[in-house]
């Protein structure tokens, strides 16, 4: 396999499972040191059992505003300073808008929202100042869309297609490119719980290709925003939805 990532650094938030864990895996694959960040104890484990060398996890609620400054801080400590930053950490609670309880609105922007910018600012500092970086952010297609139940959801992650859009600006001079990728249903363990029986059935026949997205495929778009070839790249969205938006 091309170790197009050879000498590269890349920090993975939500690393423990999921898109997070297929991304951390990507990046391993290709040549990457990774740093994988995840709520779950288990991150160490499982960033051990990378393939290569040298990967490290931290345990730590990135909800925290301190939190982020800390694990940059540790990253850059155990393997140099950052060159890439996926943030995939997030969570989805649904509720129908007029019951949404304050506790779970807040919770889902302070995981999808809050902790996406405060591990952006805190790796933007030191890739600014290296004049090298590459920082993708994990939206959704209900970033562009309405979706039944998911108003706390869909704010959170259209905050990230407008700080995307900041961030790449501030950044842009810098060497720092910012990105968001918004997949539609991604078919990862709790993806296929989730949609499960003809719920996912119905939303599949939705999607004009007719099918949900690959852990994968939303990793290898990842890995080309987050390569140098990649580098006139910034401030976009990139839809991975199967035309579901355009219908």
């Amino acid at each position: 396999m091309e170790q197009e990532f050879e000498g590269r650094i890349a920090i993975v938030t939500g690393a423990a499972s999921g898109i997070g864990y297929t991304v951390a895996h990507h990046f391993a694959s290709r040549g990457a040191r990774v740093v994988g960040v995840d709520l779950s104890e288990s991150v160490g484990a499982l960033m051990a059992e990378l393939p290569g060398t040298g990967h490290h996890g931290i345990a730590r609620d990135l909800t925290a505003p301190e939190a982020a400054g800390e694990v940059v801080a540790e990253a850059v400590r155990v393997a140099g300073t950052p060159h890439i930053l996926v943030n995939s950490a997030g969570i989805a609670l649904l509720d129908p808008a007029i019951d949404v309880p304050a506790a779970r609105w807040q919770a889902t922007i302070n995981v999808n929202l809050s902790a996406s910018f405060y591990m952006a600012q805190a790796a933007g500092r030191v890739m600014v100042e290296a004049g090298y970086g590459r920082i993708v952010n994990l939206a959704s297609q209900a970033a562009v869309i309405g979706l039944d139940q998911h108003a706390a959801y869909c704010a959170s992650k259209a905050g990230i297609v407008g700080l995307t859009h900041v961030l790449s600006l501030e950044w842009a001079p810098k060497g720092v490119t910012v990105n968001a990728v918004s997949p539609t249903v991604v078919e990862t363990p709790l993806g296929k719980k989730a949609w499960a029986g003809e719920k996912g059935e119905k939303a599949k026949r939705d999607i004009p290709v007719g099918r949900f997205a690959q852990p994968e495929e939303v990793a290898s778009l990842i890995a080309y925003l987050s390569s140098d070839v990649a580098a006139m790249i910034t401030g976009t969205n990139v839809l991975i939805d199967g035309g579901f938006t355009t219908v």
